[in-house]
């Protein structure tokens, strides 16, 4: 594991399975229709039960999904988790189609929404950089760095921060980006 404090507020890097944490709120890279899907994805609806699919119906059915760069909550289902906040990335289109603030939305809005519900702790997978295909460096590099914004803040409930990554090659590309 590898981490940093800032402004009392803890950032952490571990391998893992996300579907396994215990914190208040899991992230899901979710897709526009709120469905399952693959990835990590279909890992949190498969672990979490239909409870958590019944709910994003029900989202879906109320505002049409979830755009890229939103965020929307359910409960955990069977996870440890108390929440699932599900977020979608953006696909990797070559850069030019505003990913990069796309990405950031994401992680912005899901740690408000975190917020919003007075959650102290949350985990993050690695959004976009499987199935949309967006490049791993440049993905860690906006992740780290609006966890880091968040924490900058003054006020806020979340206090511990991690990011699960699946895999050694994952991990190393969020590690470097930490600690730059």
């Amino acid at each position: 594991m590898s981490s940093l404090e800032l402004n009392g507020r803890k950032i952490s890097l571990k391998r893992g399975d996300i579907t396994r944490e215990e914190v208040d709120a899991i992230v899901n890279a979710a897709n526009s229709s709120l469905l399952g899907g693959g990835g990590v994805d279909g890992a949190i609806h498969k672990a979490g039960g239909p409870e958590i699919l019944q709910q994003c119906k029900e989202i879906k059915a109320r505002q049409g999904g979830c755009p890229p760069g939103q965020a929307v909550i359910t409960s955990g289902g069977k996870l440890k988790s108390a929440y699932v906040i599900h977020t979608v990335g953006p696909i990797w289109r070559g850069g030019s189609g505003n990913e990069a603030e796309t990405l950031a939305s994401a992680y912005r809005n899901s740690l408000a929404l975190a917020e919003e519900f007075d959650l102290k702790s949350i985990s993050f997978p690695s959004i976009s950089t499987g199935a949309y295909g967006y490049p791993l460096e440049q993905a860690a590099e906006i992740a780290i760095k609006a966890v880091k914004e968040y924490c900058r803040k003054e006020s806020g409930s979340i206090e511990a921060i991690y990011f699960v990554l699946f895999d050694q090659f994952t991990f190393d590309a969020y590690k470097q980006a930490l600690q730059s």
